[in-house]
């Protein structure tokens, strides 16, 4: 599949990650400066269009993923791949934190054979690094589908501070992210 798009006069590529609930994933890769667009969906599964609570009854076989478009002059694909695997803990069988479930599992969905070995490398150097305590579960397939979520749950950490999860969850984890990663994030207007 050829993830180079036309956006707004720049060549693009995409990046699709699965890491646990969508809301924070959007969140970080949000504020990355190169990135241009972050939509989070369902993926990997077998139902056409799935919904929020199809996806959550298990049933679909669907991740909740963040479909990254981003100019590849600004940022590279190994500096997502950075941020993904620095973002999330990759050695949780289904589970995030105290988000439970297959829809919650690590994944990297590669667009490409580049994608496939930058993934493949990075999760075999990491997990040799020892970094963990425990080994990778972080799966690294090939895109198969994508679907939109609801439009309430597009950009929603920006929309929704205050929001219990947002304050609690995600608000720590940006504030932390936002340090590590100072130097690759957008500039303030």
């Amino acid at each position: 599949m050829n993830t180079k798009t036309n956006y707004a006069g720049i060549q693009t590529d995409t990046a699709t990650f699965g890491e646990g609930c969508f809301w924070c994933t959007e969140a970080f890769f949000q504020r990355l400066d190169g990135v241009l667009e972050v939509i989070s969906g369902y993926g990997g599964g077998f139902v056409e269009n799935p919904t929020y609570e199809q996806v959550c009854d298990k049933n679909t076989g669907h991740v909740e993923l963040a479909r990254i478009v981003f100019d590849p002059k600004k940022i590279s694909y190994d500096e997502l791949l950075e941020v993904f695997w620095k973002t999330h803990d990759p050695t949780t069988p289904n589970q995030q934190g105290n988000d439970i479930g297959p829809q919650y599992r690590s994944v990297v969905y590669y667009h490409n054979d580049v994608q496939k070995e930058k993934a493949e490398k990075y999760k075999a150097l990491l997990d040799k690094s020892g970094a963990w305590d425990a080994p990778i579960v972080t799966t690294v397939e090939p895109f198969k589908n994508f679907y939109p979520a609801e439009n309430y749950h597009q950009n929603y950490y920006n929309a929704n501070p205050n929001q219990g999860y947002c304050r609690f969850v995600i608000r720590p984890k940006l504030e932390k992210f936002e340090k590590v990663f100072k130097d690759k994030l957008k500039k303030k207007e």
